[in-house]
């Protein structure tokens, strides 16, 4: 199975109001009325095959019009010798009610069978949520093109179209603004549930789930984000594989496999593959028709007027041609910028952007370095530690010296120990023969002594640092004090065994 992580855009300009209210919607209406659809379910589908087998059997009843209506819909779909063996009373009985009503043999008593079967027929109806809510192909309701987008079926369905709207939503939010892309969702919404129809004009099977809407955000990604790389992982039973790629092959690769099993297996996988397949198109051409009309172009505007966007002139260059996919001519404006002004942390960010997209991974660490420095000068501890996992997830190991020493500093004042401990070591391991390795090993002894309690790893950091290489005469006495306490915490932990 492929799942997607994350992709190399995972920053915005403001908060993705609009994405988080879809989410908080798909959520809410779901707690709302999972129960409630699995309560009715059963009981639909009983009251709905009971009338098709006494229908087929006694084909003679009188049917309200709903009835008659959905008995020839049925009938209609159905080869002539499945409904003939619906028909047959010497097939398998289904239930308890079958094998009672195959004995009647009064006209008048299955009549009025069929019509105490009529009347809970309109009443489910009435009352069920698929059947008003969900969208019906072959009857649609106008409310359900836009409620039908909203219902989810269970968790993993709801949680794999939430992770995906995250994903691809919240990026295109910050491009399109808060106007342009709900309309763009629920206009591709509506849209994936017509190219449904195309394939499935009688279908009574129910169409529920954001995922046609989802598909049209994907489709969108790729238009507008083509190059941008997404990391993947790639899972099989004990197998684990985690990998990066761009849009421009994961996400057609995508569209081939829902075209190929829409093609192949149709609604029988229980997934309205088609809906996926027009989402995607109605997405692809949405993006396309918003870039050339310039209305991305006046959405940004009105995005950088209300959040009172004072970049430099030469970050906003770099964004363009970092769009444009001109990474050159883009690191050679950001550099010239930031040799005039060195701390300005928006250029860098961009930098290390640009620099990851011409994949160019040394320049990206050595930027990404760059940026953790400045976060960690300006104090943004959070910062400063999203640019150390950037750094680690790129493939980095050897951060600075000092810079790696305030970042466990940085864990320890925020009473992370075991961070803090784990980070001190590697630091010591990495740079064996600089100043900054004894003072880690220092702190890592004095915090699995005091604060984790771990005597024995403390004792093992503070005799690190007395082998260390570093000249540490000025830290002997504290190496020797700890050395000291850490055999004391051993020896009073240790209680003999007792004698039976």
């Amino acid at each position: 199975m492929l799942i997607p992580l994350r992709h190399e855009n995972m920053e915005g300009r403001r908060w993705p109001v609009v994405t988080f209210v879809l989410i908080a919607l798909n959520v809410a209406i779901f707690l709302g009325t999972h129960w409630t659809i699995e309560a009715q379910e059963p009981a639909r589908l009983e009251v709905r095959m009971h009338v098709l087998m006494l229908a087929a059997t006694h084909p003679d009843l009188k049917m309200p019009d709903d009835v008659e209506k959905f008995v020839n819909e049925v009938q209609g779909k159905t080869p002539e010798a499945v409904w003939k063996q619906l028909a047959s009373t010497k097939r398998k009985t289904e239930d308890a009610w079958d094998a009672q009503i195959r004995d009647v043999r009064d006209p008048e008593q299955l009549q009025q069978e069929m019509d105490s079967l009529s009347e809970r027929f309109a009443e489910q109806k009435k009352n069920s949520i698929l059947e008003n809510y969900a969208f019906v192909p072959a009857h649609p309701r106008p409310i359900a093109y836009l409620t039908s987008m909203f219902l989810h079926t269970g968790w993993l369905h709801l949680i794999g179209n939430l992770w995906f709207l995250w994903l691809a939503g919240f990026v295109l939010e910050d491009r399109w603004g808060r106007v342009i892309y709900p309309i763009f969702y629920l206009l591709a919404g509506i849209f994936a549930s017509l190219f449904h129809v195309l394939f499935y004009p009688g279908s009574l099977a129910p169409v529920l789930g954001a995922s046609g809407a989802i598909a049209a955000l994907m489709g969108g990604f790729l238009v507008r984000f083509p190059k941008l790389k997404v990391e993947m992982l790639w899972y099989m039973l004990i197998f684990r594989i985690r990998f990066k790629a761009p849009a421009y092959w994961l996400l057609p690769l995508w569209l081939f496999m829902e075209i190929f099993y829409g093609s192949l297996i149709g609604q029988a996988s229980g997934v309205a593959h088609w809906a996926h397949v027009g989402g995607f198109i109605s997405g692809a051409l949405g993006a396309l028709i918003i870039a050339r009309t310039g209305l991305e172009h006046q959405a940004n505007a009105v995005i950088e007027d209300k959040i009172g966007w004072t970049a430099d002139p030469a970050v906003v260059q770099g964004a363009a041609l970092l769009d444009e996919g001109k990474f050159d001519e883009g690191i050679a404006v950001l550099q010239k910028h930031i040799a005039a002004k060195p701390d300005a942390i928006d250029a860098h960010s961009l930098l290390r952007q640009l620099y990851w997209r011409k994949n160019d991974i040394q320049a990206h660490l050595a930027a990404t370095i760059k940026l953790c420095q400045l976060h960690l000068k300006t104090q943004d501890a959070e910062a400063a530690w999203q640019d150390y996992q950037e750094y680690l997830n790129a493939g980095g190991d050897r951060m600075p010296a000092s810079t790696w020493l305030e970042l466990c500093r940085l864990a320890e004042g925020q009473q992370n120990y075991e961070r803090a401990v784990s980070e001190y070591e590697h630091l010591a391991q990495a740079y064996p023969a600089e100043r900054q390795s004894l003072l880690a090993l220092l702190s890592a002894g004095r915090l699995a002594l005091k604060q984790l309690q771990r005597p024995s790893d403390a004792l093992l950091y503070y005799k690190a640092a007395k082998a260390s290489r570093v000249p540490h005469l000025d830290w002997e006495s504290n190496i020797q004090a700890g050395i000291q306490d850490a055999q004391s915490a051993l020896g009073s932990s240790y209680a003999p065994p007792l004698k039976s």
